[in-house]
């Protein structure tokens, strides 16, 4: 079947762009929770887990997601960053399967936000970055 849309095709790297745009907005949103926001309350759900002290977990996590959403969005070392983005959402994903109610997010969204991360790690930064293919 032909394409409805062949023009279309010569930018095809901007899925990639718009998609790591996203995740990376996404995840400097988590970093900013787990630092400022909700600070208190991912102290307490690490210790829920049994890792003390929480407020260092939640210190960490937070700066790693802060971290790696500034990495998505401005295009260095994205597929590293997208990496650790797969892997955090899969560690979200097999958490909110023990403990549902310490998220609010559904585990579709976590479970989409993995998708996007193992898209970009794949196809790599897009236009507008400084990741270069080789």
């Amino acid at each position: 079947m032909l394409n409805p849309f062949p023009d279309l095709l010569a930018f095809g790297l901007i899925a990639p762009f718009l998609l790591r745009i996203a995740l990376g907005a996404v995840f400097i949103d988590f970093g900013w929770n787990k630092l400022r926001r909700q600070k208190a309350e991912k102290a307490a759900l690490f210790e829920s887990f049994g890792w003390t002290p929480g407020a260092r977990y939640s210190l960490v996590l937070g700066v790693m997601e802060s971290v790696i959403g500034v990495l998505l969005i401005i295009g260095m070392y994205t597929q590293f960053a997208a990496l650790a983005a797969a892997l955090i959402c899969a560690a979200v994903l097999y958490l909110k399967k023990k403990y549902r109610e310490h998220w609010p997010h559904d585990r579709r969204f976590f479970l989409l936000l993995f998708i996007i991360a193992l898209s970009l790690l794949f196809s790599g930064a897009g236009f507008f970055a400084f990741d270069l293919p080789l």
